[in-house]
């Protein structure tokens, strides 16, 4: 139902740090790290839901306008704030947990305008399906983290998709939304 994405892998694209002579790598921060997805509920409301457990890399090339991610997301860690909604999202029909425990993110493709990250274009792999997908960066900033003393990135980026593309189809449009936008909030550190 709701693809959360990460998008994740999204996730990978906060990765523009410090202007360095050589790439830097970024740790993402699973306690600062939540892809979450929307996605319209028989006409009637906009439902959301995040996953929990979120892990990767980031690898930028500020000078070079360079980068990668590799993000992976934990389907297990579904959260929609109801417990039979996220066990039913876990099934077979739905997000098939047991069979692809893992969403993940993997991108090679920047693009910046000056030094601003504004878009990350990569594979988005789940349920066995790979595309891939453009991720928009709403807001993005580096700057030295203030209690850990060290290099970190954040960023908010978001893209839509169709569930079906990613054989996530039990229920028509009318009852669970086509079109799936996803969101992911994301700190990383060196």
């Amino acid at each position: 139902m709701r693809i959360m994405i990460p998008f994740a892998s999204a996730c990978a694209l906060l990765t523009v740090g410090y202007a360095a002579e050589s790439a830097d790598t970024y740790q993402i921060d699973p306690s600062h790290t939540f892809p979450s997805f929307e996605i319209n509920h028989m006409g009637l409301s906009t439902y959301r839901g995040r996953f929990d457990r979120t892990s990767g890399t980031i690898t930028l090339d500020l000078a070079k306008k360079t980068g990668s991610a590799d993000v992976t997301i934990d389907v297990d860690s579904i959260s929609t704030g109801g417990e039979k909604l996220d066990t039913r999202l876990k099934e077979a029909d739905f997000f098939d947990a047991a069979t692809y425990p893992k969403i993940t993110f993997k991108s090679s493709s920047f693009k910046f305008e000056g030094d601003k990250l504004v878009a990350m274009t990569g594979d988005l792999t789940m349920r066995g399906v790979t595309r891939p997908v453009t991720l928009t960066i709403d807001s993005f900033i580096c700057k030295p983290h203030p209690f850990m003393k060290v290099p970190a990135c954040g960023a908010d980026a978001s893209v839509r998709i169709r569930r079906t593309d990613w054989s996530i189809g039990k229920y028509p449009p009318e009852i669970v939304g086509e079109e799936v936008t996803l969101r992911i909030q994301i700190e990383a550190h060196q």
